[in-house]
């Protein structure tokens, strides 16, 4: 039975762009055809164009941007290892369960949900920690932290501490630049800015971190020295390691050429322009926004549910009568709060409209 055509405006997955799609259904090769390594290598290249940066380690790990939290943690964490982890809202207290679970002691620096990273109330939290992890565009709330002034300050304070970004929200979307951030570690997932569906993490890993990495982490699949082996190869080719998700990073690959030749920057400043066409909407309409002002993503819009007004009944009229998908809010704002994103091929001027068009109505404003 084919499923039904809809316009995912939530905080992902998002409509992918025409091109990975078409990448999607180009005829599958093996892991190994020196044809798809070819196209391996393409995406690489262009996913370090994406991320800002010259780390060899940088490439799509096989599964959603969790994998790619995974992966940080395991290749870095060593028993007892401190990590201080900036929580201001679900991820990053998703890299709390996830980081103690590989051995940290965490040092957890809570936030105001809706409020950006405090770079000087992270850094007091520990002397020396081995690793401090924030995310840069939080999913939950909407609202963006400034990486590079976090990088900066650790770099200079504390420079023997590995700087992980969950930029799950951020990569393709927003201005990146992780080495000249100071960031070590960064990953993201193909489903929202990027504009490819779900099933891949691009990963990056600097050679600093690289020195100091876990060599035998305790997850198999996810040890970054076999895949690496797989990846950039060696003295003796490249060594099989588990059968890479060839369609999809053929999809990724396609998505990124098509990235880079719209133009990183005109990439950005085009969801910068639907996110305050939709933001300047919302408040026309006299919905409050709830992600801190001066620090809204624009690929991603928290909103207040107005009260008295049944948040899932009204997602319910937006599905049924538009076709179209937004999100509930996350932890205790499930109800109270809407997610809307306007994300890779969703971020244009005639998506905001539409949803401001449909909300406006089910609203009665």
């Amino acid at each position: 039975m084919p499923l039904t055509e809809r316009t995912l405006l939530g905080p992902g997955p998002s409509n992918p762009y025409p091109e990975a799609t078409a990448g999607l259904a180009a005829p599958p090769l093996g892991h190994l055809d020196p044809e798809f390594i070819n196209v391996l290598e393409g995406t690489c290249a262009r996913l370090r164009t994406v991320w800002g940066t010259s780390n060899p380690v940088t490439l799509p790990l096989s599964g959603t941007g969790s994998i790619g939290m995974e992966t940080a943690f395991a290749n870095t964490v060593r028993p007892g290892d401190v990590a201080v982890i900036a929580v201001n809202g679900l991820f990053g207290t998703r890299m709390c369960e996830v980081a103690s679970r590989y051995g940290a002691e965490v040092v957890r620096v809570d936030h105001t949900w809706g409020q950006p990273v405090d770079v000087e109330r992270v850094l007091a939290a520990h002397p020396s920690p081995a690793i401090i992890a924030a995310v840069h565009a939080e999913t939950s709330t909407g609202v963006a932290s400034d990486m590079a002034a976090l990088g900066q300050a650790v770099r200079e304070r504390l420079p023997e501490t590995l700087l992980v970004a969950d930029c799950v929200t951020s990569l393709a979307g927003s201005q990146m630049a992780v080495d000249d951030w100071g960031v070590d570690i960064a990953y993201a997932g193909t489903q929202k800015c990027l504009g490819v569906t779900p099933g891949l993490a691009p990963f990056t890993f600097s050679e600093r971190a690289w020195a100091r990495r876990v060599e035998v982490p305790p997850v198999w699949y996810l040890d970054l020295g076999l895949l690496g082996a797989y990846v950039r190869g060696g003295p003796g080719g490249r060594t099989y390691h588990h059968t890479a998700p060839v369609s999809m990073i053929a999809s990724l690959d396609a998505a990124l050429e098509r990235i880079e030749h719209e133009g990183l920057q005109e990439v950005t400043e085009r969801h910068r322009a639907a996110g305050e066409l939709l933001q300047n909407g919302l408040q026309e309409m006299g919905l409050e926004l709830f992600a801190a002002e001066g620090y809204r993503l624009p690929q991603l819009t928290s909103v207040r549910v107005p009260e008295g007004v049944d948040s899932a009944k009204v997602r319910e009229q937006l599905l049924v009568e538009y076709g179209i998908e937004i999100g509930a809010g996350a932890g205790e704002y499930a109800s109270s709060v809407w997610r809307i994103g306007l994300m890779g091929h969703n971020a244009r001027l005639d998506r905001a409209e539409l949803l401001l068009g449909a909300l406006g109505r089910i609203l009665g404003r």
